[in-house]
């Protein structure tokens, strides 16, 4: 699993930092978090493909989704055929269609748009799901929480082999949990041969928000946090007011939340020139890795042990 920053700054773009857009490639299957304006440049600046298949929507501010038009006429233009999925805050399909039909544009592709609310489940892949966390920000808004399924426990070939157990298909039955029965009768179980179940993936996206214990629950334990940082800790009353975060906040929300990992995004422009003091800010809170995201910065997301 691969996560991309596309755009990183706050409601204004800086010449560093464009508009809020993730992109997590899992196993190949390329899903988009947000695309505030510019996004089709940056995947192509960073090189992340075009191949989206869900897009999923925190809000309908204008840095979360003016991307959407340039997206969605590029992936045209480029002879997509595939359906596009979009995921989005209840009562926001209107909107989201007005923008897929920008300029009076026909996809030639087809666009479904799925209204979601915080709390269920935005989308089911094969082994993993991408659950909606409600948010607090001044409008309708959610989270994303990216979370894979357990995994089977490792399997003790030195143990089935010492209990007869032949090399071959039966190895495999026995780790996807199916009993098997050996020549001389006997069945070896699952659980004489395969451990406990080992933890999926969960990566967590916030968009827009204030702390909220929702999202701690969500994020327990995962891997990646990533949580609107949107000011420096002076301006915690702005924060309250603009319904964001200070990357203090944030990072009391991970360390609630037992996360490995904490990405400080959305941030304003006036730290342009001074983002590392939201860092400091943050590490005085949260002990794991900490840092304030960058445009075109990618992380590899390993499986765990």
């Amino acid at each position: 699993m691969r996560v991309t920053f596309l755009g990183t700054s706050g409601a204004i773009p800086t010449t560093q930092r464009a508009p809020s857009a993730v992109l997590v490639n899992r196993e190949g299957e390329r899903l988009l978090f947000d695309c505030g304006e510019g996004t089709q440049r940056q995947m192509m600046r960073f090189g992340t493909g075009f191949d989206v298949s869900h897009i999923f929507v925190t809000h309908l501010h204008g840095d979360h989704i003016l991307g959407l038009p340039g997206l969605i006429q590029s992936l045209d233009f480029n002879d997509r055929t595939d359906a596009l999925a979009i995921h989005v805050p209840p009562n926001a399909r209107e909107e989201i269609r007005e923008l897929v039909h920008a300029g009076g544009h026909q996809p030639g592709y087809p666009i479904r748009i799925h209204e979601v609310s915080p709390g269920s489940v935005a989308y089911a892949g094969d082994d993993f799901e991408v659950r909606t966390v409600e948010t607090d920000h001044r409008t309708r808004s959610m989270g994303f929480a990216l979370v894979e399924d357990d995994r089977p426990g490792r399997f003790d070939r030195e143990h089935a082999e010492e209990l007869g157990v032949p090399v071959g298909p039966k190895f495999g039955r026995l780790h996807e949990g199916e009993s098997v029965e050996l020549d001389d009768g006997r069945v070896v179980h699952p659980e004489q041969v395969v451990g406990d179940p080992r933890p999926g993936r969960q990566v967590v996206y916030t968009g827009d928000t204030r702390p909220v214990d929702a999202v701690v629950d969500a994020a327990d334990d995962a891997d990646l946090l990533i949580h609107d940082a949107t000011f420096a800790d002076d301006e915690r009353e702005r924060a309250g007011q603009t319904g964001h975060s200070t990357a203090r906040e944030a990072a009391e929300v991970a360390d609630r939340a037992g996360v490995d990992r904490l990405a400080l995004t959305h941030i304003s422009s006036r730290y342009a020139a001074d983002w590392k003091r939201l860092e400091r800010e943050a590490r005085e809170v949260f002990d794991g890795e900490c840092f304030v995201a960058s445009d075109g910065q990618t992380l590899d997301i390993p499986l765990p042990e």
